[in-house]
């Protein structure tokens, strides 16, 4: 049986222990930003990261280059004009959260996230 995660563990830095889910809710700074409207996710990995702003259908990907304490991800689709629609994340850790931007050409938001009660990696692997 696997041991509980301690408090201490809990509430501990996220630059010391960035893998696993985070969540918050994005905060508009500029520009009409839909994906305010519900909670969204930031998956932490080894190599990798995902970030699904609003928990919707859209997820923005990138891979962790080996700098401590940096995280981006990026999607770039078309719009109805087929032009470059650019969705930009960078997050880096800020205590025991991971502080957030996000961009698109109609909007930049900020978030701060934490972990949910129940972080455990087995979310992130999908088991």
């Amino acid at each position: 049986m696997p041991a509980p995660i301690s408090p201490a563990r809990a509430a501990g830095s996220a630059a010391d222990d960035p893998i696993g889910i985070w969540t918050g809710t994005l905060v508009a700074d500029r520009g009409i930003c839909p994906e305010t409207r519900a909670p969204s996710t930031l998956q932490i990995g080894t190599k990798r990261i995902a970030f699904t702003p609003a928990d919707g259908a859209q997820t923005l990907h990138g891979t962790r280059d080996g700098t401590p304490g940096n995280f981006h991800a990026q999607l770039v689709l078309s719009d109805m004009n087929h032009k470059p629609f650019p969705m930009v994340f960078e997050a880096r850790p800020s205590g025991a959260t991971m502080a957030g931007t996000y961009g698109t050409p109609r909007c930049r938001a900020h978030v701060v996230m934490t972990r949910p009660e129940s972080h455990g990696l087995s979310h992130f692997l999908g088991h």
